[in-house]
């Protein structure tokens, strides 16, 4: 999995976090959670979830190992 899909699914969120068509909807999940509720609690849990995706497939892993680098030579030269 590259960037590219990650950045695809970005932007496939930022579309459908729009959700006009249920504004109208008065209708209940689970007999007590309204519709566009409902939606967003997955919205949100898709989100957590693109996070994930990111920072597993997309973290600038060289970067941080430089900086893992930098403070383990700050260390061995302050002892």
């Amino acid at each position: 999995m590259g960037k590219n899909i990650v950045w695809a699914l970005f932007l496939i969120l930022f579309v459908v976090h729009q959700d006009l068509w249920w504004w109208d909807d008065s209708s209940l999940v689970f007999g007590f959670m309204p519709l566009g509720l409902a939606f967003h609690a997955g919205f949100s849990i898709a989100c957590a979830f693109l996070g994930w995706l990111a920072i597993r497939y997309c973290w600038p892993h060289d970067l941080e190992a430089f900086a893992e680098e930098e403070a383990d030579q700050d260390q061995m030269t302050s002892k």
